[in-house]
């Protein structure tokens, strides 16, 4: 993709060149904790940075955790430390990935999707100063790399949450980066979700097409580089966009690419950490549970099944995890700004939208996507805001279940505000399809023409769901005890704090959580492996062709 032409931007031109100078800079201004103590990967590690999510901390008291003495639940010792929250556990930490103050963020946004800066290409990069293949890649391969539990009492393995999945169009080279899950199953085997539904994963288009050919898919994970990297992998960008591309405008100078060891593509040059394979289009394999970012956990589905060829790394890298799961999460900030930037944008210019001039989206519980707050100017025009309305929840297929455009005056970040709108300066009959005929009631006269009417929501449990994703109980009360043990800032505890069983989870599934939790995710592998399937598309549910029910 052409780059605009323009020289580096002077402010996103300070960010960060690769994972490890974030980190340094991270922990210069206070927002970087360090953990030396011995924390166990498969039970303590995530539960303890989820505290920070669930007691009731205010976000800037929010730090990026580093863990340098990682063990795991069968004995291991790891020599590579972890990282959580360095991307986004807050806004401000994002923002310095970018180099940018958090008030900039949409507009850097915007810039680098409309002014890209292709890659340059190194030959010899720091992401290959280590390589594992042969039979070194079978003695150990995946089981030297210290990837957490996320979801400790659910997952049924160790995951790659922080990814960027690389992949190509056979047909025109244009590469794709995605952020997709990536859990263990053998020490050359990875079970990888790419999302297949509608406005899904750019990753599973290209992966059709390998599959027409008859031919597996190259691909590479990436574990931890440049934020302004990282970040373009869980944005809705245009198939044909090169994430590189946004990359290099986001910081305002060309990003660097090199080639992968075993697979034919071109990769992040100062990644920390590079799985490469091929995914196999043929035969699906039974991949999950895992505690999901919609906030419950997603269930055993046939899922992509990737064979390792090699594993590339830097002499000392860092292992980077992301917290998913409930929202607010270091997840859901990793797309905010990007997916308000995206639909104001969509507003604004390409609807030509008067009167607009904000877009949020809901993040506590509700995960971003199924509920938009648009603010307007004092005195828009009503159909205007209709069209805003139309048009916000019609962008994108997962985005928008329920929108609500509000006057300037209103806080889209506090929900109290949002009620107090919807209660006061709304007619549900007229402002939205409700039932009529309920006295005006106690309130402001002016204005108002006497009647009004009743919204009736009922928003009960209808049916068994899975369990709500979030580590179980025993592992978060334990994490507790470790974060007083810490001296770390006082928790104020508000439900949902641990994860629980909701009416569809099966005894066969609780079985692969408690081996993850003891370590033991390779038998886990084995009994997926040994129940691998053709002829299913991507997502297809485990128990819709094994015919199991919950027991």
């Amino acid at each position: 993709m052409a780059a605009s032409g323009q020289g580096p931007d002077p402010v996103a031109s300070r960010a960060p060149a690769d994972f490890q100078e974030h980190l340094a800079r991270l922990e210069e201004k206070g927002l970087l904790i360090r953990i030396d103590r011995p924390i166990c990967k498969d039970t303590e590690l995530h539960p303890l940075v989820r505290w920070q999510f669930v007691g009731s901390f205010p976000e800037e008291a929010r730090r990026a955790f580093l863990f340098t003495n990682v063990v795991g639940a069968g004995g291991e010792k790891y020599d590579i430390p972890v990282v959580v929250g360095a991307l986004a556990a807050t806004n401000e930490i994002y923002a310095m990935g970018m180099g940018v103050a958090v008030e900039d963020l949409g507009e850097i946004w915007m810039k680098a999707i409309n002014e890209p800066i292709p890659p340059v290409f190194i030959e010899d990069a720091p992401c290959q100063e280590v390589v594992i293949t042969g039979d070194e890649l079978q003695r150990t391969g995946l089981s030297v790399l210290p990837a957490p539990v996320s979801t400790p009492g659910f997952d049924a393995a160790p995951y790659l949450t922080a990814t960027l999945c690389v992949t190509k169009y056979p047909e025109t080279g244009v590469r794709n980066m995605g952020t997709y899950r990536a859990g263990f199953k053998a020490n050359d085997r990875l079970g990888v979700r790419m999302a297949s539904r509608l406005s899904g994963a750019g990753g599973y288009v290209h992966w059709l097409k390998y599959q027409k050919m008859g031919q597996p898919m190259p691909c590479a994970i990436i574990v931890g580089c440049a934020p302004v990297v990282a970040f373009t992998g869980p944005q809705k960008l245009g198939i044909d966009e090169d994430e590189m591309a946004v990359a290099g405008g986001l910081a305002g100078r060309a990003m660097r690419v090199t080639r992968a060891k075993t697979v034919d593509l071109e990769i992040p040059a100062d990644a920390e950490i590079v799985v490469e394979g091929f995914i196999d289009t043929e035969l699906l394999e039974p991949e999950g549970p895992f505690g999901e970012s919609h906030g419950h956990v997603a269930l055993e589905d046939f899922n992509m099944s990737m064979r390792v060829t090699a594993i590339t790394m830097k002499k000392k890298p860092v292992f980077a995890s992301v917290l998913s799961e409930v929202t607010p999460s270091e997840s859901s900030i990793l797309k905010k700004s990007a997916y308000q930037a995206l639909f104001y944008q969509h507003l604004k210019k390409t609807l030509d939208i008067k009167g607009i001039i904000g877009v949020t989206l809901h993040e506590p519980l509700t995960n971003l996507r199924k509920v938009i707050f648009l603010r307007f100017k004092q005195g828009a025009v009503q159909s205007e805001v209709w069209r805003a309305l139309n048009g916000a929840a019609s962008l994108q297929a997962q985005c928008g279940k329920i929108v609500i455009a509000v006057s300037e005056d209103i806080d889209t970040l506090n929900a109290d505000a949002i009620f107090w709108s919807m209660a006061y300066r709304s007619n549900p009959v007229e402002d939205v399809l409700l039932m009529p005929h309920r006295a005006g009631g106690h309130g402001p006269k002016a204005g108002s023409g006497g009647g009004d009417s009743t919204m009736l929501i009922d928003a009960t449990l209808k049916h068994p769901t899975s369990p709500l994703a979030l580590p179980a109980k025993p592992f978060m009360e334990n994490a507790r005890k470790i974060w007083e043990e810490l001296d770390l800032p006082a928790l104020s505890v508000k439900a949902p704090w641990h994860g629980y069983d909701l009416g569809d989870w099966s005894a066969d599934w609780q079985g692969f959580a408690d081996a993850a939790t003891r370590g033991e995710w390779k038998a886990n592998g084995a009994n997926t492996f040994d129940r691998r399937r053709s002829g299913l598309k991507p997502e297809t549910p485990v128990r819709k062709v094994e015919g199991k029910t919950k027991s």
